[in-house]
């Protein structure tokens, strides 16, 4: 992936070059091109050095288009994510609020752009454990997606998704199950069951049923996720080998140490071959192994 990052990179500083000696730098095509440089140093990342390119973006099109541009407003949005990637989440809301400020008064307050600032900025909230603000936003989101783009659109779902997030994080797991359910019902009928949006669902309900006790059922979702995943990704794909690991957990929760240690084994030598020996993940299942033996010894 990140060879490819490079080759994008070569590609952009080449049309960099050539158009601000053409064009200059207050050109539109110009400025596009700094944007889609710094996405892709973000992408690789370099958030230090996308958020300088973003800003030389950003000036370029407040002079040239405007502040409330959409365009503009697409840069000042992109700064909000490589912020909430650094996990500097205060200032990841500061710029989203100046995207949403923009995005309400030049494209409306329905627009799936504007929702979509809203949307992100519930998600903020979750990750700063501000439930309440988080539902609210999240609520409006929805509303207005469904408004606009329809109950069964991959956007509204998201939101769902999103919904059910907050109330397993408030520790409200059958509320988590029902918006969870809500989503997958939705997500079955219009992406397909093996579809990974679907998959992702399946694996936070099989989450919340271990989250309340509920071995054998938590059991049951992550294999029906685990068959997804296979199909879909393979064996050794990452998000394959994390529901692995999970199916481990479980049977660690439910005192069954010889399945999980099958299951984490399992877990390691895949991430041993996909990730390498020194990888966080493969360290982790490595630790888990050594912990779950200690306590059989």
């Amino acid at each position: 992936m990140q060879s490819e990052y490079a080759k994008a990179l070569d590609c952009y500083q080449v049309a960099f070059n050539g158009r601000i000696q053409t064009l200059g730098e207050r050109d539109t095509a110009t400025l596009d091109t700094i944007n889609g440089m710094a996405m892709v140093i973000s992408n690789q990342g370099n958030y230090d050095k996308a958020l300088e390119w973003y800003q030389r973006a950003l000036h370029g099109k407040e002079k040239t288009l405007g502040k409330d541009h959409p365009s503009t407003l697409r840069t000042v949005n992109n700064m909000a994510v490589v912020f909430q990637n650094q996990r500097e989440y205060e200032k990841a809301l500061e710029w989203y609020q100046r995207a949403l400020d923009g995005k309400e008064k030049t494209l409306g307050k329905g627009h799936p752009s504007t929702l979509d600032t809203v949307h992100n900025m519930a998600n903020i909230f979750r990750k700063q454990s501000e439930y309440d603000k988080a539902l609210v936003f999240s609520q409006r989101a929805l509303e207005g997606y469904e408004k606009t783009l329809g109950q069964d659109h991959p956007s509204a779902l998201r939101t769902i998704n999103n919904m059910a997030n907050v109330f397993a994080n408030q520790g409200e797991y059958e509320k988590a199950l029902r918006w969870y359910q809500r989503a997958l019902d939705c997500k079955e009928i219009t992406l397909g069951k093996d579809n990974l949006s679907t998959l992702n669902t399946v694996r936070s309900m099989a989450s919340a049923f271990d989250a309340q006790n509920k071995f054998d059922k938590a059991l049951e979702w992550y294999y029906r996720a685990l068959d997804g995943q296979v199909n879909a990704l393979g064996c050794h794909h990452r998000s394959t080998l994390d529901t692995v690991r999970d199916i481990a957990v479980v049977f660690e929760h439910k005192g069954e140490h010889n399945k999980a240690l099958e299951w984490y084994q399992q877990a390691l030598d895949g991430c041993e071959t996909t990730l390498g020996k020194h990888h966080p993940s493969t360290l982790e299942t490595a630790r888990d192994i050594a912990k779950l033996r200690t306590l059989n010894a």
